[in-house]
């Protein structure tokens, strides 16, 4: 996947925004006010941090060594930083982003949730 398809998916989301709170890189996904992807498309390769249970970050990991590091910047119990190399192919990135996604929606408020 590219920054264009990460891009798509996660606008695809039920309830899903963009935003760039922190200028104009990265741009952060966020469902119901919480961020569930960051997309740093100037970084080369790019990447995209994402929130994922704590036992499947360390097995990521360990499974894709120098291509799913710790979140940068982020709670790296949590989050992981995905490189953008075409080592992880387009459907289990696209795997792991609805896995973020439903991760930050099941913490939020029925209120909140998308329909």
């Amino acid at each position: 996947m590219n920054t264009e398809d990460v891009t798509k998916r996660c606008l695809s989301l039920a309830g899903a925004g963009e935003e760039y709170p922190f200028g104009p890189q990265p741009a952060v996904y966020k469902v119901g006010g919480k961020i569930f992807a960051l997309l740093g498309e100037d970084a080369e390769p790019p990447r995209v941090s994402l929130k994922l249970p704590p036992d499947e970050v360390q097995a990521l990991q360990a499974q894709y060594e120098g291509t799913v590091l710790p979140g940068y910047h982020l709670n790296k119990r949590h989050w992981v930083t995905v490189l953008l190399n075409g080592v992880l192919d387009d459907g289990e990135l696209k795997a792991l982003i609805e896995e973020s996604y439903d991760v930050v929606v099941a913490t939020l408020p029925k209120r909140l949730r998308p329909r």
